[in-house]
């Protein structure tokens, strides 16, 4: 440990239904504006939310997949309800997630892309079940729905507690079983009082299994598919005896695309491909083997939730909602005809280029783009013909109703720090590379790139960042994406770790220079840089590379430690055991920083000092670090 702790420290970014009901046909809903009075529909003592983070509906067994291993979801659609056009508001993580707890299209709670966090003034689902007496809590698998983000309002509990990589650093998602266990720990605990729980699982999203495993990428999509759906019913079990007066509520956040219009995952395009969802739900209120055939959106969730739980008239826990409650379409009736909205902004703050606004309204589906669409779902599902130049009038019309709902660029810029960009990077979000932060909302029309221009470029990024490509395959996309577009300083930042996970810093170096000299928001390609001149002996060089990283990233911590492990090096010891003391307040589970430290407070003379860390540090060890062994003669030293 210590004699490589520069080079060490730095590293790449690294169950049966339970409401008797008349048994029959399935009900689906007919056409109709006729609302009906829900008063006497039966209550919900607890709610069990469960979102299976970039699952297509089209991939689940209940809704027409031959050969999907779904069989707890196939389940709670037989037992219960299956909507089988339900949409996401926005075909990305924290968005969509936001809609569904609050209710509200992303204009409305504020969170327009990953990192750019929830409006704290909007009332969500968790805020509205604690006001009702609820015992709350959330368990998420992955970084874009971190605290920070403004989704733990009203969670007694929000375990967003992710695991370590060997390097110290906090990954950026972890297992479905991990999370289920302790959802199922937490409803244990739970024995008298109404719960609201949320579980997030993070199967299917990329990357897909283990890449270069074998199997095509949708036959690892679908693996991934049938491990969330045991862990699903993993989490049903753990109901117990309170199965039957729950009401079990499974959807996605958005889907994914497989070469869709030219698409790989998804967040630029808003085609159905990345928008329609699974929707099931089970428990009181919900007759067995009802179907709803009209579309329904994400937003509509929140004001449903409230409602058969009982709690939409409590006082103290109503909010305004873009949705409507979809009781009455599980009594067998419909709502009133209305719009739906869904929209991309990863376009505009990833890549600088046009922000994508859709609505659908009946079979017209409009998208508001530079150069805009109108599809006709009932004649052309997949979208593939546009009806701009046959309905103009139609298309006008759907444009107003686009604009009423958003502007064509948001009043709003990230808000993401660099260290949650770069987090949100490593899982495939560029996060806040292209749009500018000083761009204020406007109806003007939007003369950026159309993203169906560019959208191999996207697509080709995507197939790096989703962990498809590995090896030589990564290395080769990513020089390709630079012969077409030689500034691109994602590309050139990806290639340079890649670069530099395989020890090739001279061909690494040139890479992380050009994305230094972008101006990428991130520490990353400094702290890349500092490693390779570390190797090399060039410790004026590391210096100078850490420096630009910490002007790029001024809070990161990783930054400040290896600044102090440097100065420790040269001597500065002072300056180095302020640098090491301030990344360990930032982050306490840098270990090799709590080294060096230990190290240098025992070279000043230091010793209670000294001993107090090294103590600190044995005890965050675990018990089969190799490191114990070093620490254990540091702390011999010291007593």
């Amino acid at each position: 440990m210590s004699g490589r702790a520069l080079a060490g420290l730095i590293g790449a970014a690294t169950l049966a239904a339970t409401l008797a009901a008349a048994c029959g046909s399935p009900r689906v809903t007919p056409p109709g504006t006729t609302a009906v009075s829900t008063s006497a529909a039966p209550v919900a003592q607890h709610v069990l939310l469960i979102t299976i983070d970039t699952l297509r509906a089209d991939h689940v067994g209940a809704y027409g997949a031959a050969g999907a291993r779904t069989q707890t979801l196939d389940a709670l659609a037989r037992d219960g309800a299956r909507f089988e056009r339900a949409w996401a508001t926005a075909p990305i993580t924290l968005p969509s997630h936001a809609s569904l707890l609050t209710g509200r299209y992303p204009p409305a709670h504020g969170s327009r892309h990953n990192g750019i966090a929830v409006d704290p003034a909007v009332p969500t689902l968790a805020t509205r079940f604690k006001a009702a007496g609820f015992a709350t809590a959330a368990f998420v698998s992955a970084f874009p729905l971190d605290r920070q983000f403004g989704l733990a309002a009203g969670f007694d509990v929000y375990d967003d507690d992710l695991p370590r990589g060997p390097n110290g650093r906090p990954l950026n998602e972890r297992t479905g079983a991990d999370t289920v266990t302790r959802a199922v720990a937490w409803l244990q605990s739970q024995s008298t009082a109404r719960v609201f729980v949320w579980v997030h699982l993070f199967e299917p999203h990329a990357p897909y299994g283990t890449p270069g495993s074998g199997g095509t990428a949708i036959a690892r999509y679908d693996d991934d598919v049938a491990a969330a759906d045991r862990e699903t019913a993993r989490l049903l079990a753990a109901l117990g005896d309170r199965a039957s007066r729950t009401l079990v509520i499974a959807t996605a956040d958005h889907g994914e695309a497989f070469g869709e219009h030219g698409e790989i995952g998804h967040s630029v395009f808003v085609y159905d491909t990345t928008l329609r969802v699974p929707l099931v739900m089970r428990g009181p209120g919900v007759a067995p083997g009802t179907v709803v055939s009209g579309d329904v959106s994400l937003v509509d969730l929140a004001p449903t939730l409230v409602a058969l739980a009982g709690v939409d008239g409590v006082q103290g826990v109503d909010g305004g909602t873009d949705g409507q409650s979809l009781v009455p379409l599980l009594a067998g009736h419909a709502l009133a005809p209305r719009a739906l909205y869904a929209e991309s902004f990863a376009p505009y703050f990833d890549f600088g280029w046009a922000g994508l606004r859709a609505v659908r309204e009946g079979p017209a589906k409009y998208i508001a783009a530079p150069r805009p669409e109108l599809f006709d779902l009932a004649l052309d599902p997949g979208e593939a013909s546009d009806r701009m130049a046959l309905d103009a009038r139609m298309a006008a019309r759907l444009d107003a109703r686009a604009a009423a709902f958003s502007a064509a660029t948001p009043a709003v810029a990230p808000a993401a720090g660099a260290a949650a960009a770069a987090r949100l990077r490593a899982l495939g979000y560029l996060s806040g590379s292209g749009a500018g932060s000083d761009r204020g909302a406007t109806t003007a029309p939007d003369h950026r790139t159309d993203p169906k221009d560019t959208i191999q470029i996207a697509s080709r990024i995507a197939l790096v960042t989703s962990g498809e490509l590995q090896g030589e395959a990564r290395r080769a996309a990513l020089r390709g994406i630079l012969r077409d577009d030689p500034g691109n300083p994602q590309a050139h930042l990806r290639l340079g770790f890649a670069e530099l996970e395989r020890g090739r810093c001279r061909d690494a170096e040139p890479h992380l220079r050009a994305a230094l000299q972008a101006a990428v928001p991130s520490a990353d390609a400094g702290l890349g840089l500092a490693d390779c001149r570390g190797r090399a002996g060039d410790l004026a060089g590391a210096a100078a590379a850490l420096t630009a990283a910490r002007a790029a990233e001024p809070g990161n911590p990783v930054v400040a430690a290896n600044l102090g492990i440097l100065a420790v090096q040269q001597r500065r010891l002072s300056d180095g055991i302020g640098l090491l003391r301030e990344a360990l307040a930032r982050d306490p589970q840098l270990l090799e920083a709590r080294f060096v430290l230990a190290r240098a407070l025992a070279l000043t003379g230091d010793r209670a000092g000294a001993l107090t860390e090294a103590e600190r540090l044995f005890g965050q060890l675990p018990v089969n670090a190799p490191q114990r062994a070093e620490v254990e003669r540091l702390l011999g030293a010291l007593r």
